[in-house]
């Protein structure tokens, strides 16, 4: 069962769907522009019911079946980066500084792609909410729309989500039963020294020394704190001080980020930043203020429907283009949130050679969506066939 041929024949038309999205990219809660056009469409298509206003600009819309049954969620984000794009191509970003860095414009035209033959066909028992979901790269729309109310006021039993992937081979999936994704969490540390003279540093208490005091006995933490077969990632990715070359400045920020699998190295991170802090601050006579700010949670697939998404990959990449146990990745997804609250899964798409994601010249590859969009449909017609016996 490759790519379904009815979601191949409106391909063309997921493309503008896909480029214009490519033009409006808007940032965290504020995707006004970018819900609209998705409501526009979903109306078109002849959805049951529409949702707006979760998360802000975020939307829900269901989908009946024929008969009855549970109701599964999928998924797409919406939101942008603050990047200025360098693609040069003719639908490029009209908003500046902001640009569709990571192909979120690809996942909701693949969600939207996969709402038309959905609300066309109806193949299936139960229901299917189309979730489309602001703020996953900074807010954390997904736990707003969680803790709204989401899951229970739609009846949402399994939930799934597909995100792209340069590097790997174009229209490949991959994934992994339990966890696929870190918890990500920032750390701020603040220094107060005493300033003064470049030429007189021992009337002063330097702040700059102190940082890279404090920077340099955090990669410890990783070297010598942690057992060498858990994950973990802590980097300094910041370090802002003073403001001319005959000045020792009074105060110093460093800032950087924490990956983990496991809730004990979390535990153990925290504990180690705020000792190394207070203890490099005392060594060099500053003081130094820690605060960790704990982020996203790691994505945990559920095994059984990892399983099943997996084979329904399969069925539509086929069997040799889909890696089912992959490395898990130290990077952070919000859709963590829902998989919390339901069992579902995370998958990989790939979008074959190009720049990576985040990067300004990166660009969605509009051939894999027509594979997204069968994908999420075939969840749906699987999971809850037709008179038929279901996968799990």
């Amino acid at each position: 069962m490759p790519v379904v041929n009815r979601i191949a024949a409106f391909a063309p038309v997921m493309k503008e769907w896909r480029q214009y999205l490519h033009t409006i990219p808007e940032l965290g809660m504020e995707c006004h522009k970018t819900a609209a056009f998705v409501a526009e469409r979903l109306r078109e298509f002849g959805v049951d019911e529409l949702h707006e206003g979760l998360a802000t600009t975020g939307l829900v819309a269901i989908i009946n079946g024929q008969g009855d049954g549970p109701t599964i969620g999928l998924r797409a984000d919406m939101d942008g980066l603050p990047i200025i794009e360098a693609t040069g191509v003719d639908y490029a970003s009209i908003h500046p500084g902001k640009m569709h860095a990571c192909g979120h414009d690809g996942h909701t035209t693949m969600l939207l792609g996969a709402a038309k033959y959905l609300a066309e066909t109806r193949n299936f028992a139960g229901r299917v909410a189309l979730i489309f979901q602001p703020a996953e790269e900074t807010g954390g729309g997904a736990e707003v729309m969680v803790n709204e109310g989401m899951m229970d006021r739609f009846d949402i039993a399994e939930v799934y989500a597909l995100h792209n992937a340069p590097g790997f081979e174009q229209g490949g999936f991959y994934t992994t039963t339990g966890a696929i994704m870190a918890a990500v969490d920032s750390f701020h540390i603040y220094i107060k020294g005493k300033g003064g003279h470049g030429a007189m540093p021992h009337e002063t208490c330097d702040p700059v020394i102190a940082a890279c005091g404090i920077a340099q006995a955090i990669q410890s933490i990783v070297s010598r704190n942690n057992l060498a077969t858990q994950e973990l990632v802590v980097s300094v990715t910041q370090i802002h001080t003073g403001s001319a070359d005959n000045v020792i400045p009074d105060t110093a920020y460093i800032n950087g980020t924490v990956r983990t699998f496991d809730k004990d190295v979390q535990d153990m991170v925290m504990r180690r930043l705020k000792e190394i802090a207070a203890g490099q601050a005392a060594s060099y006579g500053v003081d130094a203020e820690l605060i960790y700010e704990i982020g996203y949670p790691a994505t945990i697939n559920d095994a059984d429907k990892a399983r099943f998404a997996t084979q329904v990959a399969m069925d539509v990449a086929g069997a040799d283009h889909v890696i089912a146990e992959y490395s898990r990745e130290m990077g952070a997804e919000d859709f963590s949130y829902m998989l919390e609250k339901r069992p579902g899964a995370y998958l990989f798409l790939g979008q074959g050679e190009g720049p990576g994601l985040h990067h300004p010249e990166y660009d969605f590859n509009d051939d894999v969506a027509p594979v997204g969009a069968s994908f999420f449909a075939q969840i749906v017609e699987q999971a809850q066939p037709l008179g038929g016996k279901k996968w799990h």
